[in-house]
């Protein structure tokens, strides 16, 4: 018997996608009239198909594909989590995922929608979960996590398996604890969201600490 999500497949080979240096995000390449792309990452895009639209098709890089099977195994062993997807099947370039409504925690943001503290509890408790699972919970970030119902869900669970701290959800929960009431329901432009991100991702390049990197922060947001 046909699983419902497969009359996505002719259109998702259409698709092409492209890993970019310096962790930015990926580049597509094609097209397809019932596919809509919903989230990008380094890694890999992710599209919802118009005519199965409770499943999310996340298709990685041509150099990343080692990754797709990776990812289905961390699902596998996490199970069924009200805090992760639902992840229904692995193919060569792409995941069949279970499509969640939300908004990321990137676009409250820029959008000054409240993200309450029920979020930061949510992701600690999940956090707690896939350790439970014998896995390591990092690349934890605005991107990665959704706004959905007052809860929390988190998208990406592919390095899970990989070993050390990157200690990206710490420092954010730790913005969020100390700074977040200064944007709390104001919108955040999306240049300054951008030059943040951007200077995170290379802080070892420009800064000596964390709190130097907020210093620097705080600044251009007074200036904004």
């Amino acid at each position: 018997m046909e699983n419902d999500w497969e009359v996505a497949l002719d259109s998702l080979s259409k698709i092409t996608v492209f890993s970019n240096p310096n962790n930015e995000p990926v580049t597509i390449s094609g097209d397809a009239d019932d596919l809509k792309c919903i989230g990008m990452g380094t890694d890999a895009a992710v599209f919802q198909f118009l005519n199965a639209p409770a499943y999310a098709f996340k298709i990685f890089a041509k150099d990343k594909v080692a990754k797709v099977q990776v990812e289905a195994n961390v699902y596998h062993v996490l199970g069924d989590s009200p805090f992760f997807s639902t992840c229904f099947a692995s193919y060569d370039e792409y995941l069949v995922l279970s499509y969640e409504e939300g908004k990321t925690l990137f676009d409250c943001i820029l959008q000054g929608i409240h993200i309450p503290e029920q979020v930061v509890k949510d992701v600690e408790d999940a956090r707690e979960y896939v350790r439970s699972k014998g896995l390591n919970p990092r690349d934890i970030h605005l991107k990665n996590i959704l706004l959905q119902n007052g809860r929390a869900k988190i998208l990406d669970v592919s390095e899970y398996s990989l070993p050390g701290n990157d200690f990206r959800w710490e420092h954010l929960k730790k913005g969020y604890e100390e700074y977040y009431p200064l944007i709390d329901g104001n919108s955040v432009p999306f240049w300054l969201v951008e030059t943040t991100r951007k200077w995170y991702n290379q802080r070892s390049k420009y800064f000596f600490s964390y709190e130097e990197f907020i210093k620097i922060v705080l600044n251009l947001l007074h200036k904004k």
